[in-house]
């Protein structure tokens, strides 16, 4: 099979497309034949083994996983010998991070993993780029206790978090502030914000309006700059560690003071969290926000497109035409 390849780390360049194994598929696994997968900043943040202290995790000298890609759409071409809940045929799209392995025209997961069957009548394209950003944006709604009739900010509306979490707060009946540049309000606008900022005309963070949260879904700002926009208990939420990993600090620190405080969210992956996405897919609530498309040849161009972080949503593999 054809996969993209990288047995060092660095620039998008260290990646080949290359023939390889078939993975094996154990006994609880099901082999996808993948039609479409996404690149992301994860993806990005591995290949590149940014912050460094990753390679504790990925590899000190050089990748243990050498075929990235978390995110994945496509048909189930066989099943493990104790698998009963897929079915050779079955559409299914999915979250493998850790494992990866999704850049490629096969990829092997398990079947109890973060799988789930394709909503009908939505194609492999549209629902590939539907776990990653959505999740990190599941976790920040669910450690933030966003709920209905709340106000919440979101900076960095047009990334794959950002552009997941306006969705996915208006499908709470959460009012929505979020905040993009010029060229992107009315695409914000018509994810459902009540209200859009644009970021180049100011700073954001001088606004008078103030929220029960902030979720930063770029990790550009601060809690200490964004104090001042939460009302007294608020919650200021960031998608990254902050300078000098300040973020999970300031989450065990704050909360002592009983005033506002920073939460840090580890998302779970699960099946449990790739099934609420496929309701919110399937009910319209929820529809990833599509840049790009690559066909898997191109996937280096799609690599230093994702690096320039001018990315509105997600960009799209294309490994496989949808049959």
């Amino acid at each position: 099979m054809k996969a993209a390849v990288h047995t060092r780390y660095g620039p998008p360049e260290v990646i080949r497309i290359r023939d390889v194994d078939r993975p094996a598929v154990g006994d609880r696994d099901l082999l996808v034949r993948v039609h479409a997968t996404t690149v992301n900043r994860t993806d990005c943040a591995y290949r590149a083994a940014r912050p460094f202290f990753m390679r504790l995790l990925t590899g000190i000298t050089r990748p243990r996983r050498t075929i990235m890609g978390t995110e994945f759409a496509g048909a189930v071409e066989a099943v493990g010998r104790g698998v009963t809940s897929f079915a050779v045929g079955a559409r299914v799209f999915g979250y493998n991070e850790g494992a990866f392995g999704a850049h490629a025209e096969y990829l092997s997961v398990p079947a109890d993993g973060s799988v789930a069957t394709v909503p009908a009548g939505v194609s492999f394209e549209q629902v590939a780029p539907g776990t990653e950003g959505a999740h990190y944006a599941l976790a920040f709604i669910r450690q933030a206790g966003a709920q209905a009739g709340q106000d919440v900010l979101v900076y960095g509306a047009t990334g794959g978090i950002g552009s997941a979490a306006v969705q996915l707060l208006k499908s709470l009946d959460v009012t929505v502030t979020a905040v993009c540049a010029t060229a992107n309000l009315a695409l914000v606008k018509g994810l459902g914000a009540d209200r859009v900022v644009d970021y180049t005309a100011g700073d954001f963070t001088e606004d008078e309006q103030t929220y029960d949260a902030v979720f930063d879904a770029v990790g550009k700002s601060t809690f200490g700059r964004c104090k001042r926009l939460l009302k007294p208990g608020g919650v200021y939420v960031s998608s990254e560690l902050g300078p000098w990993a300040q973020n999970p600090i300031l989450a065990l620190v704050t909360p002592l003071f009983r005033g506002r405080t920073v939460k840090f969210p580890f998302p779970q992956n699960n099946q449990t969290i790739v099934q609420r996405l496929r309701e919110l897919i399937e009910s319209g609530d929820f529809k990833p926000v599509i840049d790009r498309r690559y066909p898997l040849d191109r996937i280096v161009d799609a690599y230093r497109y994702v690096e320039t972080g001018q990315k509105t949503g997600n960009v799209v593999i294309t490994v496989a035409p949808e049959d």
